[in-house]
């Protein structure tokens, strides 16, 4: 995996019961964090490879970083589902 040189992510995951456009702008990072967990990658190199930023320099911040993406990955394939089909399908019609 290399690092996402183009991505521009918040420090923390938003924490709503809506889906927001934060969510659909880092769909693809909530995959790939999704991936790398099952695939039982550790926070430290999914931070670097995934979300760019390097656990060495800022540990508390990789770490929470990873922590709340992956959560909101979480959210958005399980409780947010039925909502995140509604808002990417009227992105996608929109577009």
């Amino acid at each position: 995996m290399q690092a996402k040189s183009m991505i521009t992510l918040e420090c923390v995951a938003p924490v709503s019961d809506d889906v927001v456009d934060y969510d659909r702008r880092n769909l693809l990072i909530y995959a790939e964090l999704l991936d790398a967990d099952d695939a039982g990658l550790g926070w430290r190199e999914g931070a670097l490879d995934i979300l760019g930023i390097d656990p060495v320099e800022d540990p508390e911040g990789a770490r929470r970083c990873w922590d709340s993406h992956l959560a909101r990955a979480r959210w958005i394939v399980g409780k947010g589902l039925p909502l995140a089909i509604l808002a990417f399908g009227e992105g996608a019609r929109s577009s």
